[in-house]
């Protein structure tokens, strides 16, 4: 194992100390230290079945994807993670790995898996002065992340919403948020990533790779960038550093988010919208973001969730948020707001019900108020019980959009947001702000390669009985197909849309009976970058022994 000798000041311990038992009869490794540190972690115990554990380790947010392994490694450190891929390896066995187990579709739990490797004990947070970056667990969930980098060191990443989402796989796919349009993805900020890997006699080793151009290994952190997870091996740490940080004072070493921002929550009730404004106010929502894509846009400073909900739910509602210290915050606060219910018959009214996937809001956000950055990052992060709710099943599909939807889009989604025989209120298309930084790198900068887009979307519902599966499935499918009905039932890369997201993945688009448009899958995903990410994977698994539906196929 790669010794990097770090220096190591812990700000969030880890819950490896709690995990140090092992199922009844299994040998435990002595413990051994991470690198660059005097204190010993404990290997995790193994799960097997018996172990009063095991069916909670068995699926992840989605109960409608199920594993029935021979066993689950919880890891938590690098150097077993090394261990137990070795020990997979060795027995040739299946394995998926598990980080915060919000995958929506079977990538790690389904029939064929073996050996789940989980590593959701991995949990520290911690500035490293010898990479001079921030280093972070592959186990630690968003919110302790955001809590520890901005108590710690007044810095951020910027990530997703949902607090209970993992930060391995999100990173891996690009993940973005709320501040994604002031400031980029979160990969536009990884300086490094440490993956346990297997090479092609079956070798196992573990490999720091960095972003320098100098790397022997870039090509590992490159494909770190937008892949996805699961595709190159285990990922335990990554390390961020802003492009633009030369200082060595950690607290320039990352973004600042700002000190106060301005957020805002309306709804707009469903009695009050025809087919007309319907369609006036979602592509409003398009056409404003449209204008607004370009990374030197004053606006970069505004970012929205506009939870387009089924009529079932009485309500749509939108959350908005702004830098409060940008020149003109409340102006551009209300321009924005203006702009969305431009010649629109429903007017917006304080958001009294759950947006979407957002819980009710605990405070009245009809009038705009200021709140200080962490707190308001908590205010919908902690709150998303739809999501979140660890019985549910649910199904996704995502598009980045350059242009608004047209008149046909529209009538389509109002046909799926209507129709008299669904009403499950668990039902929404989520249109969320991008373009702004995103759009600045180049596409191939990164394996994310959606770098000109507007907007993004995900169109999910969600229900709780395996008896509602079909019924639930088949109306996506169908909502879907009808949006995209010009380009054969998917988002083609085109003049209006950009392909899809990889951290929603949707194992449809690999289907003919699904994606009707001529276009692999692999180019919905990942455009031009795709051949380049083969190699990556031939150099690292050519064997593939990290795989799932949608994985990266190695290069022949």
């Amino acid at each position: 194992m790669r010794d990097n000798g770090l220096t190591r000041r812990s700000v969030l311990s880890g819950a490896a100390a709690l995990l140090g038992g092992a199922a009844a009869g299994t040998t435990i490794p002595t413990a051994v230290a991470e690198p660059g540190t005097a204190t010993a972690v404990p290997p995790g115990p193994v799960v097997r079945p018996g172990d009063p554990r095991y069916p909670d380790l068995m699926t992840g947010n989605n109960q409608r994807f199920v594993a029935r392994p021979e066993y689950v490694k919880l890891i938590t450190s690098t150097a077993d993670a090394e261990n137990a891929v070795r020990d997979a390896v060795r027995a040739g066995k299946r394995v998926s790995v598990r980080g915060g187990g919000h995958c929506f579709s079977d990538f790690v739990c389904n029939p064929e898996i073996e050996v789940i490797l989980d590593v959701s004990a991995m949990t520290d947070v911690y500035y490293d002065e010898r990479m001079r970056a921030f280093c972070v667990q592959s186990g630690a969930r968003l919110t302790n992340v955001y809590e520890a980098l901005y108590k710690g060191w007044h810095v951020t990443i910027p990530g997703g919403v949902c607090w209970s989402v993992g930060i391995a796989g999100h990173v891996a796919g690009g993940g973005y948020g709320l501040l994604s349009r002031a400031h980029g993805l979160t990969v536009d900020h990884l300086y490094a990533v440490e993956v346990v890997t297997v090479d092609e006699r079956g070798g196992v080793r573990t490999v720091v790779a960095t972003r320098e151009a100098d790397d022997p290994n870039r090509d590992l952190w490159w494909g770190h960038t937008g892949a996805g997870g699961g595709n190159f091996g285990v990922i335990t740490r990554y390390w961020f550093r802003s492009p633009d940080a030369h200082d060595t004072d950690p607290a320039d070493q990352l973004v600042s988010p700002p000190s106060t921002v301005l957020v805002s929550a309306v709804e707009f009730d469903w009695d009050e919208l025809d087919q007309a404004s319907f369609t006036r106010l979602v592509q409003n929502f398009g056409t404003w973001h449209e204008r607004n894509a370009d990374p030197g846009a004053a606006t970069t400073a505004v970012s929205s969730l506009f939870n387009v909900s089924h009529r079932a739910h009485g309500s749509m509602g939108m959350f908005t948020q702004v830098d409060a210290t940008a020149p003109n915050a409340r102006r551009m606060l209300d321009d924005y707001l203006a702009a969305i219910t431009e010649g629109v018959a429903a007017r917006p009214r304080p958001a009294k019900a759950p947006i979407g996937e957002l819980g009710k809001l605990p405070i009245d956000l009809g009038e705009p108020r200021e709140l200080p950055w962490l707190q308001a990052a908590r205010l919908v992060g902690t709150n998303n019980p739809t999501i979140t709710d660890p019985t549910s099943r649910g199904v996704h599909k995502s598009a980045y959009l350059r242009k608004a939807f047209d008149d046909e889009q529209c009538a389509a989604l109002y046909r799926g947001m209507t129709g008299e025989d669904f009403t499950n209120p668990d039902t929404m298309l989520v249109l969320l702000s991008f373009g702004g930084r995103v759009n600045a790198p180049e596409r191939g900068a990164t394996a994310h390669a959606q770098r000109d887009s507007a907007f993004k979307m995900c169109l999910q519902t969600f229900w709780n009985s395996a008896e509602d599966d079909d019924f639930h499935i088949t109306w996506a499918r169908e909502t879907y197909r009808g949006m995209f009905a010009a380009t054969g039932g998917v988002p083609v890369p085109g003049d209006h849309a950009d392909g899809c997201y990889i951290n929603y993945p949707d194992n449809d688009v690999a289907a003919p009976e699904f994606n009707r448009s001529g276009v692999p899958w692999q180019a919905l995903y990942y455009r031009e970058n795709y051949p380049r990410l083969q190699q990556v994977k031939k150099r690292w698994d050519p064997a593939d022994h990290f795989r799932h539906a949608l994985s990266i196929q190695p290069a022949r």
